[in-house]
């Protein structure tokens, strides 16, 4: 090998390592990049996780201040339905009292 046939091989490997490495180098670039929005994106989505956890414990603090349960229905019912039953019963004795005052006396 002649001295120019070494200096075209060395200028050619050169060459192929530099493209090699632009190539790396451009392809890197891109990882890191998208490594990046891709952290920017799972911060956000956190974020935006704990903001929805923290809606979803306010609203059922909301929901168990302002709306009743089942066991306090059941039992507002019962006493509401007592009540009812209570006055049908003052209702007939009124009833009956009425009748006795109306009917002449034997």
């Amino acid at each position: 090998m002649t001295a120019n046939e070494l200096m075209a091989a060395v200028v050619f490997m050169i060459t192929v390592f530099g493209a090699i490495g632009g190539f790396w180098w451009r392809i890197d670039g891109r990882i890191r990049q998208a490594e990046a929005n891709a952290t920017k994106q799972a911060d956000s989505a956190i974020a935006a996780a704990v903001l929805a956890r923290s809606e979803l414990a306010e609203h059922r603090l909301h929901v168990a201040e302002t709306y009743v349960s089942k066991a306090g229905h059941r039992e507002a019912t019962e006493q509401i339905m007592s009540a009812i039953s209570s006055l049908g019963s003052d209702i007939r004795d009124i009833r009956a009292r009425l009748d006795r005052w109306i009917d002449p006396k034997h």
